[in-house]
């Protein structure tokens, strides 16, 4: 099993499709979330929803406990997060959604030790609120969180996909999260070098404006 990043924006999609009709695509994902927009709520799942989940996996979940868990973080989003607040240049989404995970997980595994015997009591997993160190963000190489922002920005490529023209498109995945050089995805494009240049921009300034507030992406698609 894989979390399905479908069923938790149907469940916690507490507002009517309609009502989310007139929101902006130019407007950040921070900004639409903040004003209840079912697909902003959507899109939230499904970009951190993979990332979460393998979380879970990596605390020690089951897949099927893993999808359940990660289903229960997000609704611990949607209600909490008006708490959120990125004012101070430390304060990170990704580290608000890592604290919700552990607790979310942390629940599981109590309910795990309290539960009768034949109820899943007997079978507790053995590290019961122990989180794994090399998961905290605290603690991650950087190399780690690279990675996971990379994978960020790469669903988020996907997920604008259908905005551009396929080579716009192409050219900008291949340059930056690919590292082929401009040169040679030119060629293989059948592109000027200026023409991928302007590709590249073009769509890396909707991933900017989708991810304000989340992550910060260069004008060459580098990331912190």
């Amino acid at each position: 099993m894989q979390w399905n990043h479908f069923k938790t924006a149907d469940n916690i999609g507490f507002m009517r499709e309609s009502e989310s009709n007139n929101a902006s695509t130019s407007h950040s994902l921070l900004m639409r979330l903040r004003t209840n927009d079912v697909q902003a709520w959507k899109r939230l799942s499904e970009l951190y929803g993979p990332m979460v989940y393998g979380w879970c996996r990596a605390a020690g979940l089951k897949p099927e406990d893993a999808a359940d868990a990660t289903q229960n973080v997000f609704q611990s989003v949607f209600t909490g997060f008006m708490k959120f607040r990125k004012e101070r240049p430390g304060d990170r989404f990704r580290g608000w959604l890592w604290t919700i995970t552990r607790n979310r997980v942390n629940d599981y595994f109590r309910q795990e030790k309290d539960a009768p015997a034949g109820r899943g009591g007997s079978s507790a997993h053995p590290h019961t609120l122990q989180w794994p160190q090399n998961l905290m963000p605290e603690e991650q190489d950087p190399e780690t969180m690279v990675t996971e922002t990379a994978q960020l920005v790469r669903r988020a490529l996907e997920l604008v996909q259908a905005e551009f023209e396929i080579r716009t498109w192409q050219a900008c995945l291949k340059t930056t999260m690919d590292g082929q050089s401009v040169a040679d995805v030119a060629a293989e494009l059948k592109m000027t070098v200026g023409a991928v240049y302007v590709a590249r921009s073009r769509v890396l300034k909707r991933i900017r404006e989708e991810l304000e507030g989340f992550v910060e992406i260069s004008p060459d698609g580098q990331l912190s």
